[in-house]
């Protein structure tokens, strides 16, 4: 009996051994007194939140020539932070000229209010209602950020996400809201073949289904902010500030000139774009190409 008893001991210690890794791994709650920001990380059927150690030095006035978002965007969230009526926002346009880096601002400036940052991804945002209620009952107020929000000609994952969102968002508590960027307004491509059924009745024009419900998916945020390419001036401007946040830094005195807005325009154009990452970019090239002749 005990011959039996011990080999079947060490089979199952062998199953175990092989099924161990396979099973997920136990989980910590997140201390959110500590913890400004997570992650949704999906894991099998299931998924967790993975705390992420984020800096605070993007600030609001680091936003050069976007006053009216960073204005909007703003009261929207102090409204959400002392606990009245606020909308889910939608911010699309451009890339780089500062989206993601607003949202991420903001959690710097009131990040000791209780503001708090959970990033989702677009193909997760199924598993929103099992994030709310991991945060629902918690003191912190919680914005959801869902960056780079679009969909590609085909994909169906729209219509999904459109009933998750009417579930998730009408029914979310009072700590919740989702902030999204997109590069497009209406989150999924519009094709003029979509316009092909469009009629007029009594004198109105009625858009067809497909227009209709491709839409509808943008029109579950109840805040839109708009970000346009940067003008010439704008991105010298922008260029100018980090230059000057670099520089301070580094000890590095210098002055704009001529010469230099020739260089940042060079450089913008070498890479087809003129938006805040761009100039961004070229602070740093320049700054540290004078720190380097200044220590030849």
């Amino acid at each position: 009996m005990d011959s039996r008893l011990n080999a079947f001991l060490e089979r199952a210690d062998a199953v175990l051994a092989r099924i161990e890794p396979l099973l997920p791994t136990p989980r910590h709650a997140i201390d959110w007194t500590q913890s400004l920001a997570a992650r949704w990380q999906r894991e099998g059927r299931s998924g967790f939140l993975l705390p992420l150690e984020v800096s605070l030095d993007m600030r609001l006035s680091d936003l050069i020539g976007v006053d009216r978002q960073v204005e909007q965007l703003g009261r929207n969230t102090q409204q959400f932070l002392d606990g009245m009526p606020a909308n889910h926002a939608l911010l699309w346009g451009s890339r780089g000229t500062g989206k993601s880096s607003l949202i991420r601002a903001l959690l710097a400036e009131h990040a000791k209010a209780g503001l708090r940052l959970i990033e989702i991804e677009r193909d997760h945002l199924a598993d929103l209602p099992r994030v709310v209620e991991q945060i629902a009952k918690l003191p912190q107020r919680f914005v959801l950020f869902c960056d780079d929000l679009s969909f590609e000609s085909g994909e169906g994952d729209y219509r999904v996400l459109k009933s998750v969102l009417d579930g998730s968002l009408e029914q979310a508590p009072d700590n919740v809201l989702l902030y999204a960027t997109s590069n497009r307004r209406h989150l999924v491509p519009e094709k003029e073949s979509d316009n092909e059924n469009w009629k007029r009745v009594d004198g109105e024009l009625h858009p067809s289904e497909a227009v209709e419900d491709k839409i509808a998916l943008s029109d579950r945020f109840g805040l839109w902010l708009s970000f346009y390419p940067f003008t010439q001036e704008h991105f010298l401007n922008v260029v100018e500030h980090w230059i000057g946040q670099l520089a301070d830094k580094a000890g590095l005195k210098w002055q704009r000139d001529e010469q230099l807005d020739i260089l940042a325009v060079r450089w913008a154009t070498g890479r087809g774009n003129r938006n805040g990452r761009c100039a961004y970019q070229f602070a740093r090239y320049w700054v540290g190409l004078k720190l380097l002749e200044h220590k030849a």
